[in-house]
């Protein structure tokens, strides 16, 4: 056995590679590289559970970032248990061919009760009195304590949220040399997401000098992985999920469907919640991808015809249109809605600002059914918003409860990059550069492919 070293480099793109990324541009000059043929959605969970079981969604059920939990009548995303995911993983593959086969998991989804024998994943702390605490979960326990006396706490807050930066994949960086050292596992998987946060609020274009300064940095971090493990005699894949495109605007697919008496709502303290399991549809909201779930008897035909009349959506899947993409799952939503090439689906169900949620304009990931990439943004309305927040986090030192709400909820044409279609042209798409071009076939990789690839590398097959 070979062992093997997978970054995974979050929206990195043919285009991207370029004079920012030396580093990577190297590593990709001997002719390894080829581009991923990806699936729908184009999203973080779906696309990093295909690359590990190398199934379609409809095998292995991670639909989306997350999906309604029909039981609970509950939208749930951002879950974490890695028996979410049906089907053989990579590393359970690597076992069966030799049981001195061992794995490391660092920060790729679905991280938490895998069959990986070492795994980091960020994790916080929800004390009763309100706060949310950095953290991170790992396999083995004490792995936990050695990461933080070496690198202190993860830094959660950097992690997503309008302070987003590199200081996160940085963390994860040096947390997998640590276990490069320590652990020296057959596999390692190595999630580096810093790309992601600038290219979905300026766009994709490396002329940018704020993109060209990200693209700098998670280069300087990829160079100094694939330099460690080509010391150790590791080979090196790289890899990406998607690529992300420049958008203009949202499309608010539950206000069309609030505004056709299809979506139900309960008032708690004057404030308008989405009452999931009395809809008779909504939709949960995931990049340019939303399942429209239909309940209490909807007319799906009715739904459709609603959907495909309303600008910025390009096309409204059925049954055999989900078949037809391998998101013919129970998970999925009745109809999938997929967004015009430059948009993207807004989660937002009212249709009076001053009853949004309170948590609308907060960073919370777990409460809001839709994925919000407003959470990337401080409200250029607010004025002084830095001391606002400033102000905030004393009183919660003090012991208060007080809600950081500084995030915007109306003007989402801030947003100008968004993922989850294939991409048009091969270059603005996902990518696979290897250290072993051989190994390599030759024209686009499937992503369903890419479990088989990696273990070629292990085992030079």
């Amino acid at each position: 056995m070979t062992p093997t070293l997978v970054l995974l480099v979050v929206g990195l793109t043919p285009r991207l590679l370029g004079p920012h990324t030396p580093n990577l541009a190297a590593f990709a000059r001997p002719g390894g590289l080829r581009p991923l043929s990806t699936v729908v959605p184009a999203v973080t969970c779906t696309v990093q559970s295909t690359l590990l079981t190398g199934l379609l969604p409809r095998e292995h059920g991670a639909v989306a970032n997350g999906w309604y939990f029909r039981d609970l009548a509950e939208v749930w995303l951002w879950r974490q248990s890695n028996r979410l995911v049906a089907g053989e993983k990579v590393w359970e593959a690597g076992k069966k061919r030799d049981p001195a086969f061992t794995a490391a998991n660092l920060f790729w989804w679905y991280n938490m009760y895998s069959s990986v024998d070492v795994s980091a994943t960020p994790r916080p702390m929800y004390p009763a009195d309100g706060r949310k605490i950095p953290d991170h979960y790992t396999e083995p326990p004490e792995l936990h304590d050695e990461l933080d006396r070496l690198l202190g706490p993860f830094p959660l807050f950097r992690f997503w949220g309008p302070l987003a930066d590199i200081a996160s994949s940085r963390w994860i960086a040096r947390a997998t040399a640590h276990v490069l050292e320590t652990r020296r596992p057959t596999l390692t998987l190595c999630y580096l997401p810093h790309l992601d946060y600038g290219l979905q609020k300026w766009g994709p274009d490396p002329a940018d000098p704020r993109v060209a300064a990200d693209l700098r940095a998670v280069d300087a971090l990829a160079g100094e992985l694939i330099e460690r493990a080509r010391a150790r005699g590791m080979r090196v894949i790289v890899v990406s999920e998607y690529g992300i495109v420049p958008v203009r605007d949202a499309v608010w697919i539950n206000r069309v469907l609030r505004e056709a008496g299809l979506i139900r709502v309960r008032l708690e303290l004057g404030r308008e919640q989405l009452d999931a399991g009395a809809s008779r549809a909504f939709a949960l909201a995931d990049h340019q991808l939303a399942h429209v779930y239909l309940q209490h008897g909807t007319e799906p035909a009715a739904v459709k015809a609603l959907l495909e009349r309303t600008p910025g959506i390009g096309r409204v899947l059925d049954e055999e249109g989900k078949r037809a993409l391998g998101l013919d799952h129970p998970r999925s939503g009745e109809l999938v809605a997929l967004a015009e090439p430059d948009r993207w689906f807004a989660y937002p169900w009212w249709l009076d600002d001053a009853r949004a949620p309170d948590y609308a304009r907060t960073v919370d990931i777990h409460r809001k059914p839709g994925y919000d990439p407003m959470e990337l943004f401080l409200d250029p309305a607010l004025r002084f918003v830095k001391a606002r927040i400033a102000g905030k986090l004393l009183l919660r030192r003090l012991g208060f409860r007080t809600l950081l709400d500084v995030i915007p909820i109306r003007p989402t044409s801030l947003v100008r990059g968004s993922h989850g279609l294939i991409t048009e042209r091969e270059e603005d798409g996902p990518l696979v550069i290897s250290s072993e071009p051989r190994l390599l076939p030759e024209g686009p990789i499937a992503a369903t492919a890419f479990k088989d690839l990696v273990l070629a590398h292990v085992f030079d097959a």
